[in-house]
């Protein structure tokens, strides 16, 4: 257990002392050549095979057909197969009618529905947002850096908004949006946030639901990527969007999206958009063009594999038995190494992926750069601020899943000892 003293309170000796011995520690690390890699929230190997026996579900010598006859082997199904819009949508909390089954990546339909966006707009008499002279998107943070990059690539400006513990400070966002008609859309992780692992409060939903922005064609990007991601069997719980869209008059305003990247294979899953009907009817004209359909073999396999929306859920408490150890393991660490010493704070998610640590001003990247040096890799730092800027420089997004047990304690020990070293520096250099 480490000394649990408020580094503020200890004088100048005492913090050279404290420094001298984590020095020795991370040098200790530096000789052993390390090569640790906590970057990203990917499954483990263990996750994985988990899923394999859904290679098995479908055979060469039988007929793959879908549930309306259609012949999954061929082309056609632009929005799905009919047993697949049924479990996700179930999944989802909306009507078959109201989702599109895709390809197996999340990420690429909202890359799509933006880009489509940018060159036809969101409906049937608005202009393409390319056309306009310039396009905002609120972007809650910390948050998902892929997001960013999206609309870094469409060269849209991106508008950091708080993260508060019940979602995004909706006082600037309904603030912003009511005077601002260039702000086109906002990025949402509604459940366990990537970072913070908050969920929004129904208030937050409501509020979202029912503002009233200047632009009449704003979307909420609802990333709903955790959905069923718990870490507890006391789970949160999340008002449902686009019924409360439809509550406040506002049914065509969000577009939800999900996957199965975190519950099959990430390489090889299957991703979903939901919205109202006359938003995805818009959608698929263009679709239409893009595409004559998805794998729908790999989608048949996922229902044939899930089989219904009770065994999914059986099958993600197989999932939070194998990397809510890991989670537990970093929450202690941060707690005995970090706690009680005025240096740090951290989420406890429920669920999701990742782990939050916020540290002193201007010490993030100092510690990523040290970590890297002996061989752990963590995600860089500012990467969940819009433009890879953290204006305080302390997020620090930590990814538990994927590291073993004991490569895991090695990179969170690392980690802890770096967040010290470069916190003594700052405290001693403004003593």
């Amino acid at each position: 257990m480490e000394q649990r003293s408020d580094f503020y309170s200890l004088g100048i000796d005492e913090l050279n002392k404290r420094y001298q011995e984590l020095q020795e520690k991370y040098n200790e690390y530096k000789s052993q050549d390390l090569k640790l890699d906590m970057s990203r929230g990917k499954p483990c190997p263990e996750q994985l095979e988990l899923s394999m026996e859904m290679l098995d579900v479908l055979k060469s010598d039988e007929r793959l057909a879908a549930v309306d006859g259609s012949d999954c082997r061929n082309y056609g199904g632009v929005d799905g197969i009919p047993e697949a819009k049924e479990l996700f949508s179930q999944m989802l909390e909306v009507s078959t009618k109201e989702i599109i089954i895709g390809g197996n990546s999340s990420l690429n339909m909202m890359h799509d529905t933006l880009a489509r966006a940018m060159l036809f707009g969101i409906s049937e008499g608005e202009l393409p947002w390319s056309e306009l002279p310039k396009i905002k998107f609120l972007c809650p943070s910390p948050g998902y850096d892929r997001h960013f990059a999206i609309c870094e690539l469409f060269n849209i400006e991106m508008i950091t908004i708080e993260m508060k513990h019940d979602g995004p400070d909706m006082d600037t966002v309904e603030m912003l949006v009511s005077e601002d008609d260039s702000i086109k859309g906002i990025w949402c992780v509604p459940k366990y946030s990537n970072p913070d692992g908050i969920t929004y409060s129904d208030e937050t939903v409501d509020r979202l639901a029912s503002m009233n922005p200047k632009a009449r064609d704003f979307k909420i990007f609802w990333d709903n990527a955790y959905i069923i991601h718990h870490l507890t069997n006391k789970p949160d719980q999340l008002k449902n969007i686009l019924n409360a869209c439809k509550a406040a008059g506002n049914p065509n305003r969000v577009y939800m999206f999900s996957s199965t990247s975190k519950i099959t294979f990430p390489g090889s899953g299957v991703a979903m958009l939901a919205s109202s009907e006359e938003n995805l009817n818009f959608m698929k004209k263009q679709i239409a063009v893009q595409t004559i359909g998805p794998d729908k073999i790999n989608q048949l396999r996922h229902v044939r594999f899930l089989k219904n929306i009770d065994n999914l859920k059986l099958y993600m408490e197989r999932q939070a038995a194998i990397i809510k150890p890991k989670f537990d393991l970093v929450l202690d660490y941060l707690e005995s190494d970090l706690g009680g010493k005025n240096i740090a704070v951290w989420n406890k998610p429920n669920g999701g992926y990742f782990i939050s640590l916020n540290i002193l001003d201007g010490c993030a990247k100092s510690v990523v750069k040290m970590a890297a040096e002996i061989g752990v890799t963590l995600t860089n730092a500012g990467a969940t601020y819009p433009y890879g800027n953290d204006p305080r420089d302390r997020n620090i997004r930590i990814a538990p899943t994927f590291p073993s047990i004991n490569e895991l304690k090695i990179a969170i020990d690392v980690l802890c000892v770096c967040v010290q070293l470069v916190s003594i520096k700052k405290i001693l250099d403004n003593r």
